[in-house]
């Protein structure tokens, strides 16, 4: 496998009005299509980044035309319409915004790039490409080869996914287009957050299906927060998080069952200002009785992540030298 030798577009910044618009990247298969886009105010308000990689919907035909049951694929493995409760948070708050539109069935940001299940691949993998430091082998990972790497392969509960195998010029194109722009904007962006502030959080936003209630309990989460057991940010910020989270009433847990992926362990560096936390927001909460629309309680649950993102934006200023924020806030 080779990259595509067709570079993604450099990113594109816009102002409009008071917000500086930036698309990115390139979903092969659709001409023109960013594989992301980032809105930031100008000055941006909080040194927050809510970035949101599963909730994009840019499907390609002929990906369609491979998938054997394209309503439940899309349905099982999008943070469905996670999207919209970041983009009213954002705008609440003053936070940047980075979405993907490039499909999580295309590939997967919240996995490493070697992170390959070569058995899905036309030739498997060629003998040039190293293997990966986890171990995948030629194989690919126990994630890749259990279905959720770089590209899902099959769902549990539903089996594959695709018709046919993918090209390794194809996996090159999206590793190009999508892997690569994403994640060497993402750094820059928190990089030139930490800049200004002194510090930086990445907000991971995603959703989960309904979890059970913990034994003991009478309620399950509504919200996981992960931070890699302490790795990806700062202490007191996880702290702030699950401290504002019971003020609203709000039922969370703390890395468990989810305690973040490969997002937070390449961007989340606490000894050098840049934190970055998980957020996993119970699909029941937001989306209708069969998880697939807006719901009732979408609202609420705006409010609940507008109040964290204030919250975390004051603590990681403080964290950065500046109780302006902090002020401002109360």
């Amino acid at each position: 496998m080779s990259p595509s030798p067709s570079a993604p577009p450099n990113p594109a910044p816009q102002q409009r009005g008071d917000r500086l618009q930036v698309s990115g990247g390139r979903v092969p298969g659709i001409e023109e299509t960013p594989a992301f886009t980032f809105l930031a105010p100008q000055p941006t308000g909080l040194p927050v980044l809510v970035a949101v990689p599963h909730a994009g919907r840019a499907y390609p035909p002929r990906v369609l035309a491979r998938m054997r049951d394209p309503q439940e694929a899309q349905l099982r493995l999008e943070d469905r319409l996670v999207d919209r409760l970041a983009v009213a948070v954002a705008q609440a708050t003053g936070a940047g915004l980075l979405i993907a539109h490039a499909p999580r069935a295309l590939l997967d940001l919240n996995r490493a790039e070697d992170d390959i299940d070569w058995d899905m691949v036309e030739g498997g993998r060629p003998d040039a490409f190293p293997a990966s430091p986890s171990g995948a082998g030629k194989g690919g990972n126990r994630r890749a080869r259990s279905g959720l790497g770089l590209v899902p392969r099959r769902l549990p509960g539903t089996g594959e996914i695709w018709r046919g195998r993918l090209s390794r010029a194809e996996l090159g194109a999206r590793i190009t287009g999508i892997h690569r722009a994403y994640h060497e904007f993402l750094a820059d962006e928190l990089a030139r957050i930490r800049r200004t502030w002194g510090a930086a959080l990445l907000l991971d936003l995603h959703s989960m299906p309904p979890l059970r209630p913990a034994e003991g309990e009478t309620g399950a989460p509504q919200i996981v927060l992960g931070d890699r057991f302490g790795a990806a940010c700062h202490h007191g910020l996880m702290a702030a998080a699950l401290r504002r989270l019971e003020a609203d009433g709000c039922p969370a847990a703390q890395n468990r069952p989810y305690s973040g992926g490969y997002v937070l362990d390449r961007h989340g560096v606490p000894l050098q200002g840049i934190h970055a936390l998980q957020v996993e927001v119970c699909r029941a909460a937001y989306l209708d009785a069969r998880l697939a629309e807006p719901g009732e309680g979408l609202p609420a649950m705006v409010r609940v992540l507008t109040a964290l993102v204030r919250d975390l934006g004051a603590e990681t200023a403080l964290l950065g030298g500046s109780d302006g924020l902090l002020q401002a806030a109360e």
